[in-house]
């Protein structure tokens, strides 16, 4: 969770933007993420040559030749002379971009990078306020990214709200990716998905004793900070995760940039990002591969309450579900392009559960009939605060094959209060906030323990947070998905002391009170 004192930071850098002449916020944050990546490449370059050093079976890609030394953002960033800097970070640092990923697909979103910066003061001052937020911590680049987008004044228009760090790892885990997995996100948004996935991916196949600890520290004091390695990947499996295995579509550009850096600074060095609106007939058009049966798992939270002109729409998708609900498209999209066994875990509003329009009911009827739906998890309607108070699911469901029965989980807890602050509601013992709390680590226990073999018993106990319902109870339901259309509540039965008990206690207080006030008459 980024803290009261970092987006202070965050605010007066976004202030001096303001006042050196920036005020397109899109392009603030584009300038501000330049710099960042411009420093975290520096920082992954030094921990990488840090953990080289420690262990001969750690290798790695050069950022910098000996020769680029001096575009290190340790080696300029402490430089006196603005104008100096300025040409520096103009023609050799956004050069190196360039040039650095000129032979990858990421280079498509550098090609045209560069320094909109014109005053060498408000540079200077930049990237003093770049050297001091604590990159190298932990998710800290991730909250950042987080609290920069929540100051468009764009966040949250047509449903575009962005995935808790919290709910990204909780959907991950769900669908335990695989190293030979094809993985996509049709509105990729910054990537969250895709960088969660392959961060699973290397704390997946690491071995204990070849996790990197380094000791860190923060206001609370000294913590080990823990990098895992991959070791157990062979060099086809990082070859295809680092190039082949990651793939997002999205028809904002600022966010296609920032994606991109975002994934290749978590290590997909030619992450497949494409400027593209994955419900259109032009993304059939320019992607047939991978618009239809091409992805062994989608991992999504597409836009929500958005209307479409039907002319815009690719006909396949409307012929699956005629509708104009980004909500209900996208659904029927992932469907196509997921591969026969395919799975998803998706982020809808409830209203997808239980909406009573033909192309809800058709879709649900989809989901279930034709294909395999795994689970639906209903989570808290703040989760999505401060952006929106919409209450939303997880779908989890596998193309093709039929469903027999669905499995329901009612979240209650996320770890975070419901309101605007969401603030972390549990602590380590050393005080710091835990990131994966609450139910979440429950359903997860509960999903990989799930038994279908108690689905018609006295087992599948409907009075519990998680349950199993059966097709035809579905259906006959005009395949209404909401948990609390299944799920009873018990009421628990107060006892109250007979009549008689009270009256007899009652004339016992009008005894002790005419006793009280014979005793003050006394006194008086």
């Amino acid at each position: 969770m980024i803290t009261g004192e970092l987006k202070g930071k965050v605010d007066r850098l976004w202030l001096e933007f303001w006042q050196g002449g920036i005020s397109n916020p899109l392009t603030v944050i584009e300038q501000i993420t330049f710099l960042m990546f411009a420093r975290m490449l520096d920082i992954n370059e030094s921990r990488d040559e840090k953990r080289a050093s420690r262990s001969a079976k750690y290798t790695f890609k050069r950022r910098f030749t000996d020769e680029q030394q001096h575009l290190r953002w340790s080696n300029f960033c402490h430089e006196g002379d603005p104008d100096k800097l300025m040409a520096l970070v103009r023609d050799g640092v956004f050069k190196h971009f360039r040039e650095h990923t000129s032979d990858i697909r990421f280079g498509d979103y550098m090609k045209d990078a560069r320094l909109a910066i014109e005053k060498p003061s408000l540079l200077t001052k930049a990237v003093e306020m770049v050297s001091a937020l604590p990159l190298e911590a932990g998710d800290a680049k991730g909250d950042l990214y987080e609290y920069l987008l929540s100051k468009l004044n764009t966040a949250g228009i047509n449903g575009q709200f962005r995935t808790p760090r919290h709910i990204i790892r909780l959907m991950v885990e769900l669908t335990d990716p695989e190293a030979s997995d094809v993985i996509a996100d049709p509105s990729v948004g910054t990537a969250g998905f895709l960088v969660g996935a392959l961060e699973y991916l290397l704390e997946k196949y690491t071995d204990e004793d070849a996790v990197v600890e380094e000791v860190q520290e923060d206001e609370l004091g000294s913590f080990v900070q823990r990098t895992y390695t991959g070791n157990r990947l062979s060099a086809e499996d990082r070859e295809h995760i680092e190039t082949r295995m990651l793939h997002g579509f999205d028809f904002d550009s600022t966010m296609l940039r920032i994606a991109a850096m975002n994934l290749y600074m978590h290590g997909a060095r030619d992450p497949d990002i494409h400027y593209q609106d994955s419900l259109a007939q032009s993304f059939a058009d320019r992607y047939p591969q991978q618009e239809k049966d091409a992805f062994n798992l989608i991992l999504a939270n597409p836009p929500f309450t958005g209307q479409l002109d039907e002319d815009t729409i690719n006909p396949a998708i409307l012929r699956m579900v005629k509708t104009k609900k980004t909500e209900l498209l996208f659904v029927a999209q992932i469907l196509r392009m997921l591969k026969t066994g395919g799975r998803s875990a998706t982020v809808v509003p409830q209203g997808v559960l239980f909406g009573s329009s033909k192309a809800h009911q058709k879709l649900r009827e989809l989901l279930i009939e034709d294909n395999q739906l795994d689970g639906v998890i209903n989570l808290p309607s703040g989760v999505f605060k401060p952006y929106a108070g919409v209450a939303t699911a997880i779908l989890l469901f596998t193309k093709g094959g039929e469903t027999d029965h669905v499995w329901f989980y009612d979240v209650k807890d996320d770890g975070f209060s419901l309101d605007d602050k969401r603030a972390p509601l549990y602590k380590d013992d050393a005080g710091r906030p835990l990131k994966f709390a609450g139910d979440l680590p429950k359903v997860l226990e509960a999903y990989r323990q799930r038994d279908k073999s108690i689905a018609n018993t006295e087992e599948n106990d409907h009075t519990k947070t998680c349950f199993w319902v059966s097709r035809e109870e579905l259906a006959a339901n005009k395949y209404d998905l909401s948990v609390s259309s299944y799920q009873k509540v018990v009421h628990k039965q107060e006892q109250y002391d007979p009549p008689s008990e009270i009256i007899t206690r009652l004339l016992g207080l009008e005894s002790e009170i005419a006793a009280e006030l014979k005793a003050l008459e006394k006194m008086l």
